[in-house]
């Protein structure tokens, strides 16, 4: 059986910037983000109209992004709640990202950073 936990809200304010300093456009960030030789599979697919969708290699993830200046919000982050054994299940616990060229920095709880994704070609 899973069950869906909402971690709610719009995040806004947050201090970090991408490497690069440059404000991110959609198109920067839409795509599928995963991490490299990881197994069970890790990933995140950001759709051009908002939407968000992946696993952190236990949990199916959904919930929405915005572009805000040089930084990645998700809000209505939602994660089923399996368990599973051996698996780091970080990626649902993002908040926010920053993005430097094809690399991802995921942050958590007060902009830490939690884990970092690769864009796919």
């Amino acid at each position: 059986m899973a069950l869906v936990v909402v971690a709610g809200g719009v995040l806004a304010g947050c201090a970090s910037t991408s490497g690069s300093g440059a404000t991110l456009s959609d198109s920067d960030v839409a795509g599928e983000w995963s991490q490299v030789d990881a197994e069970p599979r890790v990933y995140l697919e950001l759709g051009e109209d908002g939407a968000l969708t992946g696993s952190d290699g236990c949990n199916q993830l959904s919930g929405t992004w915005q572009v805000d200046g040089t930084e990645v919000d998700f809000s209505e982050l939602a994660a089923t709640m399996m368990a599973c054994d051996d698996v780091d299940t970080w990626l649902s616990g993002a908040e926010s990202a920053t993005i430097d060229g094809s690399e991802m920095t995921v942050l958590g709880e007060g902009d830490q950073e939690i884990g970092t994704l690769e864009k796919s070609e």
